[in-house]
């Protein structure tokens, strides 16, 4: 592609309605989605050094293991509140936003360890052509005049619903076919928020809220790694 038909693409609305200056938006896309591949790029380096350090790995099988990773889980939580409290305030965005991301490779490489080498590919494979096919798919239907504002309510209820079942199933396990549909319902979920944060990034966002954005689309891409790691795992037992 030539630096003029690069130019074009850029200077072309997003949507139909759009008002704001094309290349402004482009700008804040281009920024967010480069904070959101170095996620994803510390995101496999830890998870990696999770799986393939014997010492680590036998750790989190123990139950002094279980015990760091929910304090983990807990600790991402806390960070994700702060990051919202302080995403308009640079340098610290940023700094949360880098905490955010170590503790959540933290989880996934947590997940990574109970699960085979072979599906581990498959699942990241799996995650990638989803991920790029929403995303590519959601840019073409905001061209068309197509708005996914909508499904904001509705995936939430699903996700709150989705919650109380998982922590029912913590106390009253129920086999592993009502594992596998609630893996799969929440691969369905957040595949629903890929293109609902995709299309709020296209249209909606302020220029200020690229740490907001970047991570709500990366706890939407690694929710549906571990959701289709779950589903692999469960399939291959």
């Amino acid at each position: 592609m030539g630096k003029h038909e690069h130019h074009d693409i850029e200077a072309g609305k997003q949507y139909p309605s759009q008002m704001e200056d094309p290349q402004m938006r482009w700008g804040f896309i281009r920024k967010v989605y480069s904070i959101l591949t170095l996620q994803l790029l510390l995101t496999v380096v830890i998870a990696s050094i999770v799986v393939v350090t014997p010492r680590i790995n036998q750790f989190f099988h123990t139950r002094n293991g279980l015990i760091v990773y929910i304090v983990i889980a807990v600790c991402t939580i806390i960070i994700a509140l702060l990051m919202s409290l302080f995403m308009h305030r640079h340098p610290l965005n940023m700094i949360m936003l880098g905490l955010f991301t170590v503790a959540f490779a933290l989880i996934v490489g947590v997940s990574c360890v109970f699960s085979k080498g072979k599906i581990i590919f498959e699942a990241s494979i799996l995650t990638s052509i989803i991920v790029v096919s929403l995303t590519l798919f959601t840019f073409w239907a905001a061209k068309q005049g197509y708005d996914f504002n909508f499904l904001g309510p509705f995936l939430f209820c699903a996700l709150i619903l989705i919650l109380v079942f998982s922590i029912i199933q913590l106390f009253f396990p129920m086999g592993s076919l009502v594992r596998m549909i609630i893996s799969f319902v929440v691969a369905l979920i957040y595949c629903g928020f890929i293109i609902y944060d995709t299309d709020n990034l296209i249209k909606r966002c302020s220029y200020d809220e690229y740490v907001m954005a970047a991570a709500m689309l990366y706890i939407d891409m690694i929710q549906l790694f571990i959701a289709i790691l779950q589903i692999l795992g469960i399939l291959d037992d």
